[in-house]
């Protein structure tokens, strides 16, 4: 097994790290850690226990991963997780909390992008491809789709959903739902129009891109979508305004697209 470990960083006994693995100087990888294959823990990054990571994760100086949940009532004798996918950069500063919930989880997916001091709090869902800029900080129980981007310094209250392909503005604070496929901004936070430029870049072009026009300005005015084609899109959208939502949907300024 080929790994790169600087003679000043500490590995617990028991710490599971895969093939190809860096670990730079003063680094620290505590007890029940499982580190796959390619990962890179930077200097002065620390990983404590009970934290589960795939193959070929970044991890920047200064990161840490599985801190205890920032909650008054959590007993640190708890196991429970922070599970990461594959492929993710956790940039300096980056902290995320394992789950408040015996054997719980708190789960980020694959190929995801943190920058500079974001943070991700106990038992989140983040999806696949999504990106925290500077500052980005959500609470706990957020759920977070696939493919969204998070502006500099948006806070999440706990509790809410940001659907698949939305992108929230820079210094937007968000106390409610985020409907998939939309811009939001604004004080108060209100859905503004469709991502455009997020559905492009996915290759949501065409006919599918008009269905989801076409379904936002039914929403607006509070009508049925089964009018329209039933598109891939249109059905993660119906899939996720079916589940109950425990914050409220932010309100629509503009849904024309």
């Amino acid at each position: 097994m080929t790994q790169n470990i600087h003679p000043t960083a500490y590995i617990a006994e028991n710490a599971v790290l895969g093939d190809q693995v860096t670990v730079g100087p003063f680094a620290v990888i505590e007890n029940n850690v499982v580190i796959g294959s390619g990962c890179e823990v930077g200097a002065h990054a620390v990983v404590l226990p009970y934290v589960k990571m795939g193959e070929g994760n970044i991890l920047h100086p200064h990161a840490v991963l599985g801190g205890l949940p920032q909650d008054v009532g959590f007993k640190p004798e708890t196991v429970s997780w922070l599970v990461i996918g594959d492929n993710n950069v956790f940039r300096e500063g980056f902290t995320a909390h394992r789950a408040t919930k015996e054997n719980g989880e708190t789960r980020i997916d694959s190929g995801c992008y943190f920058m500079n001091n974001s943070h991700v709090a106990h038992d989140c869902r983040i999806g696949d491809k999504t990106i925290f800029a500077n500052n980005v900080a959500i609470g706990g129980h957020v759920e977070i789709g696939s493919h969204v981007f998070m502006g500099g310094g948006v806070v999440v209250h706990q509790f809410c959903r940001i659907g698949a392909y939305a992108i929230v503005q820079g210094t937007t604070g968000l106390n409610m739902d985020v409907i998939p496929f939309m811009l939001i901004g604004g004080r108060p936070a209100r859905h503004y129009k469709l991502n455009t430029v997020g559905l492009r870049r996915a290759g949501i072009t065409g006919e599918r891109y008009n269905v989801l026009s076409a379904a936002f300005r039914l929403l607006k005015n509070k009508k049925s979508l089964d009018s329209l084609e039933e598109t891939e899109e249109l059905k993660l959208l119906k899939e996720w305004l079916a589940v109950k939502s425990k914050r409220g949907l932010h309100g629509f300024i503009d849904v024309s697209a």
